[in-house]
């Protein structure tokens, strides 16, 4: 693996990677490791895996590498309120694509956006706490966002693992610039989101951000006043965690940090 730069930012490790590719092919080579280290130790790994369009290099680069995925679970981290699994932008289906029928793991936890939304929190909650999550891989919103915790919504101490959350005009925006929905009024208004405590639970968490577009959420991550303002922040007070980034997400950070080539 080729790091171009390497450096810490409080308790959270960043590395910039050459390319997109490269980033998603250190990330998948660590949570490879990850996952085989927990199946030597405990018989099963437990993982939480991101869905959008910041971890396609990621989990492409999954199939590179050597993991039980027959001792692997997965779950995933949010889904909109009011649709099902057969609606294009659904959560559910990208994970069952992409991770599901690529992998088969013994065992994908599906969040549903179908039916009473608090209820479907609540079962996923027992679920995700029934066994410590070895793995959690994740991306940053475009304004700075976890999961679908919101600025100034985001509760750092939030009790509980699982909640039903109101999407930020920004947040409901990025989903349509992404082609996931043709207009904004097509975007669900809430979703079921797993909060800050849990992502934060694992043994390992791993934060994937590539693009242009990022780059202004990736400095407000890394220089900004730690806050619910900007949920990201919340990483530099994580020593399990490590951002990776490459060039265009990193644009931004020259005269915002001090770097030095690993």
């Amino acid at each position: 693996m080729t790091i171009d730069t390497r450096f810490t930012a409080e308790d959270l490790a960043v590395e910039i990677h050459a390319s997109e590719g490269a980033m998603g092919s250190a990330a998948a080579g660590r949570a490879a490791h990850i996952l085989r280290t927990a199946v030597r130790a405990r018989g099963l790994a437990r993982v939480v895996i991101a869905t959008g369009n910041s971890q396609y290099a990621f989990t492409d680069a999954l199939a590179d590498e050597e993991i039980p995925w027959d001792q692997v679970e997965v779950f995933h981290m949010d889904e909109y309120v009011g649709i099902d699994d057969r609606h294009p932008a659904s959560f559910q289906l990208w994970i069952r694509n992409r991770i599901g029928q690529r992998f088969a793991p013994a065992r994908v936890h599906y969040l549903s956006g179908a039916g009473d939304p608090h209820a479907e929190a609540d079962r996923y909650e027992r679920e995700l706490r029934s066994a410590p999550l070895d793995l959690v891989c994740m991306g940053i919103g475009e304004n700075g966002h976890l999961a679908f915790n919101e600025p100034f919504d985001a509760d750092f101490d939030d009790p509980r693992w699982v909640r039903v959350v109101t999407l930020t005009p920004e947040s409901r925006r990025q989903q349509v610039d992404e082609g996931h929905f043709a207009s904004l009024a097509d975007v669900p208004g809430q979703a079921i989101t797993l909060t800050i405590p849990a992502l934060l639970s694992a043994d390992q968490v791993q934060v994937c951000v590539p693009e242009r577009r990022k780059a202004g959420a990736v400095r407000a991550t890394l220089v900004e006043e730690i806050g619910p303002h900007c949920p990201a922040t919340i990483l530099r007070r994580s020593p399990n965690a490590v951002l990776l980034l490459e060039p265009a997400s990193a644009s931004l950070l020259d005269s915002a940090v001090t770097v030095e080539p690993s």
